[in-house]
């Protein structure tokens, strides 16, 4: 499942690792397509036949929301320590999202002109919440609370159902908690399609976010410009970067955390400059593995994409973390600090022995929304910029118009673009003619 392997650029298992995420798209997206199309098209009608086939078929449009009474029975159902672990990790998640804050600003440019950028909440966003393999309330945390800090006004959530039709209480306990407006018993692409266009009780919403499987991610793509989305999230990863001063044990236990999705596609890599300490970790891999409740799906993850290769020097395992640009990444070394000063591309970094992954997943208060497949070469983790919008303001005085007037005229002239050109020469020549008698660049 495992080998211990010596690192080159060229390594075909490096090469399959960078290149994952296109095998999944090529695999479900004829189907996502139809989906979308479907309820895109066939509203209501459509989403019902969907629901029923891959949700649950003790759901009907007229009980798709979930009461208040059941939101109020799952908070009863749950357990005080995890109402009380889960009042926490809000508190964490708020306290570090509130710096991301945006504010508008005027800028005064003389002569009485104004520019301005006004920014905006979203009206409405729609948080998918998976539940098919596990029922992620972390994720509405993740993605609820930056929304609330943005302003957004009306935040829904569409969430899988069990075959019974209700759904995980874990899940509606946090969307009691969070105070959603609406939490939909649907799932996979239907439900983003629903919530892009609209179909039944649900209403369109300005963007959707949170991960999902490669279905729904797929769907995302598909309705990206109808609605904004935060990414198409893929399946996740994990990279270690390690000298001879990390635990065997620590790394291995993370490595397998960031493999257990489900999907078959995840992604574990150890980026070591100690052999020993890589053969280490691939026994502990072994020795903890058959204890884990999802041993299946971690195999069949780590044999495709799990390697530890033993690197020449940090500088190296550096080069080849940023080459794959991993969702999460974890420094384990003596010089964590300077290692991480050339780290480039890694949606978010663990520095030391006690930060496992985990510690970001739920508790530390960044955010567990990042990007995935290599997107972390020009994305980041979600936060609340990413609802917010910003709309900017120009007020120019006659005064301006005259200095300047030529210069916008000779820039859209040679553009070929006349009429943007007699846009502004006609309020020239309403102000009188200049000195030399041209409202122009000659």
């Amino acid at each position: 499942m495992l080998e211990v392997r010596v690192y080159s650029p060229q390594d075909p298992l490096f090469r399959r690792i960078l290149a994952r995420g296109g095998e999944i798209a090529a695999e479900v997206g004829p189907a996502v397509a139809d989906i979308v199309a479907a309820v895109r098209d066939g509203g209501g009608a459509a989403l019902q036949e969907y629901i029923t086939r891959f949700d649950s078929d003790q759901v009907d449009l007229e009980h798709l929301v979930v009461t208040e009474e059941e939101l109020a029975l799952a908070r009863r159902s749950v357990s005080d320590s995890f109402l009380a672990a889960l009042t926490l990790a809000r508190v964490n998640i708020r306290k570090f999202h509130e710096y991301q804050r945006r504010q508008g600003y005027l800028h005064d440019d003389g002569d009485g002109v104004r520019l301005a950028k006004r920014v905006l909440p979203l009206a409405r966003v729609g948080v998918y919440a998976p539940a098919g393999t596990a029922p992620l309330f972390s994720s509405l945390l993740m993605n609820v609370v930056p929304a609330q800090i943005a302003g957004v006004k009306k935040i829904v959530a569409a969430t899988p159902p069990r075959r019974d039709g209700t759904v995980d209480p874990h899940l509606l306990a946090t969307a009691s908690l969070l105070g959603l407006d609406a939490v939909y018993r649907m799932g996979g692409a239907h439900a983003v399609a629903a919530l892009a266009y609209g179909a039944g009780p649900v209403e369109a919403v300005d963007k959707i976010v949170g991960p999902g499987n490669a279905y729904v991610a797929a769907a995302k793509r598909l309705v990206y410009g109808t609605v904004g989305i935060d990414a198409p999230a893929g399946p996740s990863e994990i990279v270690i970067i390690a000298d001879h001063t990390a635990n065997a044990r620590f790394i291995a236990a993370d490595l397998l955390s960031q493999t257990e999705h489900g999907s078959g596609y995840e992604a574990g890599v150890v980026l070591t400059t100690d052999r020993l300490l890589a053969e280490a970790v691939r026994i502990e891999v072994g020795r903890m593995l058959p204890g884990l409740s999802r041993a299946a799906a971690i195999e069949i993850a780590l044999s495709r994409f799990g390697a530890i290769y033993v690197c020449r020097d940090l500088a190296e395992a550096v080069a080849a973390a940023n080459a794959i640009a991993p969702e999460h990444l974890e420094l384990m070394t003596r010089t964590n600090e300077a290692v991480l000063g050339e780290v480039e591309n890694a949606g978010a970094v663990f520095l030391g022995h006690w930060s496992g992954e985990p510690v970001g997943d739920y508790f530390a208060g960044t955010n567990h929304i990042l990007p995935t497949g290599g997107a972390a070469r020009f994305a980041s983790s979600l936060g609340v910029a990413d609802f917010v919008k910003d709309i900017s303001v120009i007020e120019y005085t006659e005064e301006r118009l005259r200095k300047t007037g030529r210069h916008i005229i000779h820039l859209a002239e040679t553009e070929g673009l006349s009429a943007h050109a007699n846009a502004i020469r006609v309020r020239l020549e309403n102000l009188g003619p200049p000195d030399n008698g041209r409202w122009d660049n000659a």
